[in-house]
């Protein structure tokens, strides 16, 4: 190839000449002399090159040209001619973007080195790789060709730049090289020559001295600074056996030399009967050990993952596209969710002028829309519809089209904000908080204990109840009558008023009932010191629940607010009078079993269909010593918006303490009433279905008359159109609420994700956290209208068919890794953990013998509104060995945190009958204590009293005055920090029966019912080989 006429390049420096091609390199007079060869690439350089950058700064890039033959492949002949060509990215987007471009280098004289060549068996996934595996921290290799002067070939842009980010490690297959171009022999598994593993590996390159330094023309002069999630997924990249990635945004642009997925082996092993099965090595598997979850990277014009999570953060350009998407396609909304440390929700108020936003759609503006006409007009970015900018709102726009505010202003720079509302988004004055106290005053809530529990927990929440003076509060008790209450602020004492009519009831003094707590303090302090002693020596075993919350409706109906209902027993009177059912293990595995997961009675769910109508939530606190029915009684806070909250066999020493936290926390957490939802979306596409705690009062509103900080929902998208002709969608979520001061408010979620047509491109932009949160919904869901076994079987068939379809995009993987490896994207690597784990969890588990339908029930009430960092740490717990400590576990250390123990896989086998281990699911936690534990290690924790005791039963692990207590218990306050509801603590011994509560979170073995995580991985493996 000749070069074209014309000057040469500019890299080439005055008097040099061009290499031709088949002549060897010729010397160049200003070319520096020839040197050593450079170094070796290594999977992780323990330090860079001197004169290279600092680690998390790409060097520069080089691209073959096309139409150039390249050197003879290296098979036992003649090393290849020419270093390794980097690769141009995924064939639908090309490689990204380096983060600098510093000035080519000419290629120093003499024959380049051969290809290294690694050999031996690839090591077990996640263990320290050998070297010559991966490309270093920057890239030196010059550009192949004819000429070491011709001008590279740039690639197209790539649209995960700007907005959207990559994963970290590309997961696709390498594309096909330009004609001609240098292909280093490509590496697969995880291991080098030291670890075993295949060659060949990248070649050792010459360059022509060390990149530019910072500071110098065209580089920036100190390397980009890392967020506190780069570091986090640095860390991760270390302990998952991969190098952590360069670049500002945690991803490199040199990992298109390596294979693009990862693998895990799967050694042959003799089975019974003489057949063969496949077995993963069990230290080597995938566990979310040291970082439980990295959320995708976002711009800053996205929300945050905290408040809006995709489960891919690249959405199929067609319909044909995801139908082979396997996995759930939508996200996961926590719209009131606490903000991470930067990511505080900024307040916006337009004033009179009120809230910009489009005339069509409807979409609120943000940092995605574009302004045209000088500033005068805006268009927007989910229906392209052109918008007058209001006068008031106007400012000039600068060179580049952008307006000159547009720093200055929160809705133009964050994805999440929350306008203050002006008088047209209100129908009726905004509600004060009103809190009614529905309390089963039965023999058996009393003998239970929780009602003076329960008045204490009230009497110490009354002054930091929101709504500061505005709030109202009113209290409902029942057995076989209903008892008002007169709480007038003029009365000395409250006055009780009876009603005996149980298919009517009506309210006897209708305007002295609800009260404002700041005018008739007094008057309700004085009732929750004497309603205790007041009905101590109750006999009525009768529980008239219905009509209790027929009058809580007539009471709140005017004005709305929350219900919390305290039960301790199934309701025996009046609508809604329920009786004893799910004790028949004949129903399980027949078409009737589901009847046991849904309302028994019909009353429940048309009782919170009117509360959500009027504005009334309910939050439902259950106490039993027998089967109380939870999943009749659900029904109620599932369609309002509320909280179930379950305590099985109750007793004031062992519960107390968590049924008063979780009381006051309801109690004092700020709460948006009266508040309804929508979520919009691009055109093209649709949200099929949502999955939460609402009511959905039309095709796409949801009605929460109470919605907290704890509460998440999740989202199914699907296609509108079979071809969806722009490159980006945009969401947007919209939560219009009352707050407790007063104030009409509209919380924003605005997130924007690239359009693609290679499925490929969607499993590196997958989040396995955020697909198994929904996952999970589903899965619990289905148990509702189908047998159990179905339900499990939902998740298995999605993960299979996940996995089996990445298989197929890949022919030449399959060959390589035929027999011995299961390959899966980097970004779903702990998909089949955590799709095993949702099999295992207490909404699904086993049948009638391991789990109560009430327990079932009430976990699966939980699990429809938790996050997503709650949802993983339920699914896999937190495992740690508590008996000698190191002094600084509990305390703060240098960058504030709480330091913990390292974590450890869920089995067995990592226990030690010598200590005692913690395992926290978020919602209980166990303390494991091994018979050989030392008996002064359990008396410094216990007691020596609580020590000696056969039984753990009733024993409460208090502060003792010692180093290690102090140190435990400030373990256990750590863990339960943000938990959002209170994790009880038990205490077991190895060997009694209540130890099965603490093998029930060892996921990763086999369990009753189940399989292990070994055994699951080499049915997957079989399962995704097979053809579809």
């Amino acid at each position: 190839m000749q070069r074209p006429p014309g000057p040469p390049p500019p890299y080439l420096q005055p008097g040099q000449q061009q290499q031709q091609p088949g002549q060897p390199p010729q010397p160049q007079p200003n070319a520096p002399p020839p040197g050593p060869p450079g170094p070796v690439p290594s999977f992780r350089p323990s330090a860079p090159a001197p004169g290279a950058p600092p680690p998390g700064v790409p060097g520069p890039v080089r691209y073959a040209a096309p139409g150039v033959p390249g050197p003879p492949p290296f098979a036992g002949g003649a090393p290849p001619v020419g270093p390794p060509a980097m690769p141009a990215g995924p064939s639908s987007q090309g490689p990204p973007t380096p983060f600098f471009q510093p000035p080519a280098m000419a290629r120093p004289p003499g024959p380049p080195p051969p290809y290294s060549q690694p050999s031996g068996p690839p090591p077990p996934y996640g263990q320290p790789p050998g070297p010559s595996v991966r490309p270093p921290a920057y890239n030196a290799y010059p550009t192949p060709g004819p000429t070491y002067g011709a001008a590279p070939v740039r690639p197209a842009p790539s649209p995960y730049t700007g907005y959207n980010a990559p994963p970290v490690t590309q997961m696709g297959p390498p594309p096909p090289a330009p004609l001609g171009a240098v292909r280093p022999p490509p590496s697969f598994g995880v291991g080098g020559p030291a670890a075993g593993g295949p060659g060949p590996g990248p070649a050792a390159v010459p360059f022509a001295g060390p990149p530019p330094a910072y500071g110098e023309p065209g580089v920036p002069s100190q390397p980009p600074p890392q967020s506190p999630r780069q570091r986090l997924l640095q860390q991760q990249a270390a302990t998952a056996g991969y190098p952590p990635a360069p670049g500002p945004y945690g991803y490199g642009q040199q990992q298109a030399l390596v294979e693009d997925f990862e693998s895990l082996t799967l050694t042959p092993q003799m089975g019974p009967g003489g057949a063969t099965d496949t077995v993963a090595n069990a230290e080597a598997l995938p566990r979310p050990l040291a970082v439980a979850d990295v959320p995708p990277f976002t711009a800053a014009a996205n929300s945050p993952p905290t408040f809006f999570r995709l489960t891919c953060n690249a959405i199929p350009s067609s319909g044909s596209l995801r139908a082979r998407w396997h996995l759930p396609l939508g996200a996961v909304l926590q719209p009131l969710a606490r903000p991470q440390k930067g990511e505080e929700v900024p307040v916006v108020n337009f004033g009179p002028s009120g809230i910009v936003r489009c005339r069509r759609c409807r979409t609120y503006v943000n940092p995605y829309v574009t302004f045209t006409d000088g500033g005068r007009r805006w268009r927007c970015n989910v229906c392209a519809l052109l918008n007058e900018v209001p006068v008031e709102y106007f400012c000039a726009l600068d060179a580049n089209g952008r307006r000159q505010d547009a720093d200055q202003r929160p809705e133009l720079a964050r994805g999440s904000v929350e306008f203050v509302a002006p008088q047209e988004y209100m129908v009726r004055p905004p509600m004060p908080p009103a809190y009614l106290f529905v309390i089963d005053v039965s023999a058996n809530a009393v003998a239970s204990g929780m009602l003076p529990l329960l008045c204490g927990a009230v009497r110490a929440s009354l002054d930091r109840l929101p709504g500061d003076s505005r709030t109202r509060i009113g209290f409902v008790t029942f057995d076989s009558t209903l008892h008002f209450y007169n709480l007038k602020a003029s009365l000395a004492a409250p006055q009780m008023l009876v009603v005996t009519d149980l298919e009517d009831p009506f309210l006897p003094l209708p305007d002295e009932l609800l009260v404002n707590l700041s005018e008739s303090r007094a008057v309700v302090d004085a009732l929750l010191t004497s309603l205790p002693a007041f009905f101590a020596g109750s006999t009525n075993l009768e529980a008239a629940l219905g009509p209790a919350l027929s009058a809580a409706h007539l009471l709140l109906a005017r004005l709305g607010g929350k219900v919390l209902l305290f039960q301790a027993g199934l309701p025996s009177l009046g609508p809604g009078r329920l009786r004893t059912r799910g004790d028949d293990p004949r129903l399980y595995g027949s078409d009737r079993e589901h009847t046991l997961r849904i309302a028994e009675e019909a009353f429940y769910k048309k009782t919170a269909a009117e509360f959500s109508r009027v504005q009334i939530g309910v939050n439902a606190y259950l106490f039993a010593n027998s089967y109380i029915d939870v999943a009749s009684l659900g029904t109620l806070p599932r369609y309002t918006g509320g909280q179930v909250y379950f305590y099985p066999g109750f007793t004031p020493a062992a519960d107390g303490a968590r049924f008063a936290w979780d009381l006051q926390h309801d109690l004092e957490r700020e709460t948006a009433w009266e508040a309804v939802m929508r979520i919009r979306c691009g055109k093209g596409l649709k949200i099929s279905s949502f999955h939460g705690h609402f009511f959905i009062r039309s095709t796409d509103l949801l009605a929460l008359p109470c919605v907290d900080e704890d509460k998440a929902f999740a989202i199914q998208i699907s296609h509108e159109e079979q071809l969806v002709p722009q490159q980006t969608v945009y969401f947007q979520s919209a939560l219009l609420y009352t707050s407790s001061s007063g104030e009409r408010r509209i919380r924003v979620h605005t997130l924007a994700a690239p359009l693609v047509a290679d499925l490929g491109d969607m499993y590196k932009a997958a989040d396995a956290a955020a697909c198994v949160n929904v996952l999970a919904k589903l899965a619990v869901e289905k148990s509702l209208s189908d047998r159990l076994e179905a339900a499990r079987g939902v998740v298995t068939a999605k993960a299979i068919q996940a996995l089996r379809e990445y298989r197929q995009l890949y022919p030449a993987a399959q060959l390589r890794t035929a027999g011995g490896r299961l390959i899966y994207p980097d970004t779903l690597r702990l998909l089949p953990l955590y799709a095993l784990a949702v099999t295992k969890a207490t909404p699904l588990r086993g049948g009638f013998q391991e789990v109560t339908p009430d327990e079932r029930s009430f976990v699966g009430y939980e699990l429809m509104t938790l996050s997503v960092p709650r949802l993983l740490k339920l699914l896999y717990p937190t495992l740690f060995r508590v008996d000698g400590l190191p002094p600084e576990v509990g305390r703060p250390g240098p960058d504030g945190t709480v330091v913990v123990p390292a974590a450890l896989p869920l089995s067995a086998e990592r226990l030690d009958v010598r200590g005692a281990f913690l395992l926290d699911d978020g919602l209980r936690m166990v303390l494991w204590l091994g018979k050989q534990l030392p008996p002064e290690y359990a008396a410094s924790i216990l007691g020596a009293e609580a020590a000696g005791l056969p039984d753990l039963t009733q024993v409460v692990l208090t502060p003792q005055k010692n180093a290690t207590s102090q140190q435990l218990l400030a373990l256990i306050a750590h863990q339960r920090e943000g938990a959002g509801v209170y994790p009880p603590l038990v205490l077991v011994r190895q060997g009694e029966p209540r130890e099965a509560l603490f093998y029930q979170g060892l996921v990763e073995d086999r369990g009753v019912g189940g399989v292990s995580y070994v055994d699951w991985l080499s049915t997957l493996h079989r399962q995704v080989q097979q053809k579809a």
